[in-house]
């Protein structure tokens, strides 16, 4: 959140609106120019060009975007799963599964969140059994015993949470049943599932501490719970129950759809929302400078209104350092769409530390991503179309 100790004198100078994301003077494109992810100081600038309209693009600090369709080494286990980004506070990595796994794991290094990109099947930990598929989060404490069986091919986004705790984020004037109420949070049973897979079968357990992996091997299945109590345990919430906040006046930002806090990084959902309504407001991502954040977002399902040839399997990582925003594509629809809502789903990842590429991402980069803002032509802003009875 914002520090109180930031200088704070809004003003407005030359041709500008007075409202962020709405009004913007004829012919310009904003770009807001932000502290602490949206949530501190801001300016919001008025250009004659698209701020992202470059020609030519050198050196390392680059937008990049992955597909990670293109994988195909995926390993032995959930450790084997190739890390895509990270940094000390957080590894992002993708893993499939089409059969059982026959251990279990266990991370001494931090939370792990799996989101289920594909696929469905069974989660058995310590704390029972649960059904999980497409679009669910699930979040594991550290240390938690867990194996995965898949009734479909299972596809899974994973993130670890290093040294840290995946945390829901604070609602404030909105209230704590905003964008999901967490009586719709589901648990593991300890059900006829859960206790048909106990036994005195030998069951090693790889466990992952500072990165290395030891094993452990029990005479039974450690997952003999008959019972538990208490207000730590994994969670599940699907992408379908967020409900998202919208406005029906205003582009909110990315802030406004945080869905789990981490130490020194936030994981947002994107879901379908209503476009906004008022004629004189932005209805596409507005062009930004997030100088404290790199931003990650893993396209899941629907269609990505404000990207050109991004498909669900694909990642798009902006570190900080430059203006990013729309395709030129999406700048005709600045203040008109053809749909009355959004079509996507998608996972953002934003990091307070700069993000170092993994395996995952160097065998999967679609390198001329830096590229596709360059259009042979001027692009001009689209007028605003206000009411008749306001010309």
């Amino acid at each position: 959140m914002a520090n109180a100790n930031y200088i704070s004198f809004p003003r407005v100078e030359g041709n500008a609106s007075r409202q962020a994301h709405a009004d913007l003077p004829e012919g310009t494109f904003e770009r807001e120019l932000g502290k602490e992810g949206f949530f501190g100081p801001a300016t919001m600038m008025y250009h004659t060009h698209p701020p992202t309209g470059w020609t030519s693009w050198e050196g390392p600090l680059r937008p990049r975007a992955f597909d990670l369709t293109k994988l195909a080494d995926f390993g032995d286990t959930v450790w084997g799963a190739p890390v895509v980004l990270h940094n000390a506070s957080v590894k992002m990595r993708l893993w499939q599964l089409s059969g059982e796994m026959d251990h279990l794991v266990r991370n001494g290094d931090g939370d792990e969140l799996l989101f289920v990109h594909r696929g469905a099947g069974h989660l058995y930990c310590d704390y029972g059994h649960m059904e999980i598929g497409k679009g669910d989060y699930i979040v594991l404490p550290r240390s938690t015993m867990w194996r995965l069986s898949a009734s479909e091919p299972l596809s899974l986004l994973l993130f670890e949470c290093t040294n840290g705790t995946i945390r829901a984020p604070e609602r404030g004037m909105v209230g704590r049943h905003a964008l999901y109420d967490e009586a719709i949070l589901d648990t593991p049973k300890i059900d006829e599932a859960f206790r048909d897979q106990q036994g005195e079968s030998e069951t090693a357990v790889h466990i992952r501490r500072r990165g290395e992996i030891s094993t452990v091997t029990y005479p039974f299945n450690p997952l003999d719970a008959v019972g538990w109590h208490g207000d730590l345990c994994p969670v599940r919430l699907n992408v379908r129950d967020i409900r998202p906040l919208a406005s029906h006046r205003y582009h909110l930002p990315p802030s406004a759809h945080t869905t789990w806090v981490g130490n020194r990084f936030v994981i947002c959902t994107f879901t379908p929302r209503p476009f906004e309504t008022d004629p004189a407001a932005l209805k596409v991502p507005f062009f930004h400078n997030n100088d404290d954040f790199d931003e990650v977002i893993f396209y899941h399902d629907g269609d990505f209104f404000s990207r050109d040839n991004i498909h669900p399997g694909m990642v798009t990582w902006h570190p900080c350092g430059f203006t990013h925003g729309p395709h030129p594509k999406a700048l005709s629809r600045m203040y008109e769409q053809t749909k009355t809502m959004t079509e996507e789903y998608a996972v953002m990842l934003d990091t307070r530390d700069a993000l170092e590429m993994g395996e995952g991402a160097e065998a999967t980069e679609f390198k001329p991503y830096a590229e596709s803002w360059k259009t042979s032509e001027k692009v001009s802003a689209p007028r605003v179309r206000l009411p008749e009875a306001a010309e």
